[in-house]
Formats: C-alpha cells, sequence, structure tokens
C-alpha cells in the first residue's frame, strides 16, 4: 500500500501542465449581449481546439501510464466533456432551464431534462479520439456524471448514438440523496470504484472543478492527474 501511494505521489508531481484557453475577455463595460456574442463566437472558432489541445495532453499521459499499471482507470465526466449540449445552450441563450418542453429546436425554449431524454447530443470529436486511443490500451473508462438515475436510460442510448463503446462504467447520480453538492457526490463514486474494485484512478477529466476536485474529508479516490477543459457557457 505504502509503495502504490508512493507511485501515485510520484506521478501527480508529474502531472503535465495544459495550456491556457482562448476564452474571450469580458468586455468593459460590461454589457451581457456582447458576452454572448464573444461566447458564440469562441465557440465557433477556438473551442473545439482548446478541448482537443487538452485532451491530447490527456492521451499522452495516460497511454504512458498505462504501460506501468496493472488496472489503470480514467474518469470522465459527460456534459461538455464527451457530449456537447450546444444546442440545448443556444436555444436557452446561455440561461438554463431545467424543466419544460423542448420541442422546438433550434429555436427555444429547451428544458434541460426534456434535451437529455432526447438523446441527440453529439459526442465532442477529441473527445471520442481519446475514448478509442485509451481504451485500445487496456485502460478502463468510466463515466461519473450528474445527471440522475431517471436520466439514465437515455444517457446509455445517448452515448451508443455519440459513438462511445465499449466503456467499463456508467455511474449517474441517485434521484434523491444527501450530498450537499456534486463535487460530494463525484468525490464519493471514485473513492468506491478505488476501494471496491481496485483500480488505479490515473487521469480525471471534466469541464467543471466540481468534476475533478476532491471533497474535504475523503482521502480515496483522487485521480493521480486531472485535466480540466474549457467551458466559458456556464
Amino acid at each position: 500500500m505504502l509503495s502504490a501511494l508512493v507511485a501515485a505521489a510520484s506521478a501527480s508531481a508529474q502531472c503535465p501542465a495544459v495550456p491556457e484557453p482562448n476564452t474571450p475577455s469580458a468586455p468593459v463595460p460590461l454589457n451581457i449581449d456582447k458576452v454572448k456574442d464573444l461566447l458564440r463566437g469562441y465557440h465557433d472558432t477556438k473551442y473545439a481546439q482548446d478541448m482537443a489541445a487538452v485532451y491530447a495532453i490527456a492521451q499522452s499521459y495516460v497511454e504512458q501510464r498505462a504501460k506501468e499499471e496493472k488496472s489503470p482507470a480514467v474518469i470522465l465526466d459527460i456534459d461538455e466533456t464527451v457530449l456537447s449540449n450546444w444546442p440545448n445552450l443556444v436555444s436557452d441563450d446561455f440561461g438554463f432551464i431545467d424543466n419544460g418542453r423542448c420541442d422546438d429546436l433550434p429555436d427555444g425554449p429547451c428544458g434541460f431534462n426534456a434535451w437529455i431524454l432526447k438523446s441527440e447530443a453529439t459526442a465532442f470529436p477529441s473527445a471520442l479520439k481519446f475514448f478509442n486511443a485509451v481504451k485500445d490500451k487496456g485502460v478502463a473508462i468510466i463515466f461519473i456524471t450528474s445527471r440522475r438515475d431517471k436520466q439514465r436510460q437515455a444517457t446509455l442510448w445517448n452515448l451508443d448514438r455519440a459513438g462511445y463503446e465499449g466503456w467499463t462504467k456508467l455511474i449517474t447520480r441517485p434521484d434523491r440523496d444527501d450530498f450537499p453538492t456534486a463535487k460530494a457526490f463525484k468525490t464519493a463514486a471514485r473513492a468506491k470504484i478505488e476501494t471496491d474494485e481496485k483500480y488505479t484512478l490515473i487521469a480525471n477529466i471534466g469541464d467543471q472543478m466540481s468534476d475533478i476536485e476532491q471533497q474535504t474529508g475523503i482521502n480515496a479516490g483522487k485521480a493521480e492527474c486531472s485535466f480540466k477543459l474549457p467551458n466559458p457557457f456556464y
């Protein structure tokens, strides 16, 4: 156990840095319409490039570590990490509508729950490239998402339709639980994977800090290296 902890600490110390994304700066004076225009422009020009840069660095690291570990695993978030919800985001003008119909795309409004049930989110090309590359190296791929259990079947369909095949496990959040935050839920889920299934979590990738940060008081479940993807949209 001590040697494993030392190896993990050593790997963590060598985690590669990711480049700063090309996200636009907020205009001065602040104007919400200009901010939205900047976000649309970023999505259409630099967003895919920035995503690909992070995934390329993560892939290089994971492929190297996979040669050194018996049971390596990667943790992936879903929304804005492997699946793009851009049609939902723009139809709601970057607001968040939890409930309600989503029948008028590309126009809004589009309730996020209804959007998920459509199973129409598309894969980020760089995410799918990473997924297939590390899977071929024998790395277990585990999705941990804040999507609820009631959305599990739609998520399974969506992952399949988007081309994600051969992953190891999908963990959705219970419809009701006592976790105060997404960070707490995801930390506990990672700890359970590490403890019960004996994987070495060599990387964790997500678009929100809650995807990769460790909940205070839980020592298990921290991946060796975490990779934060750009997401200025929410």
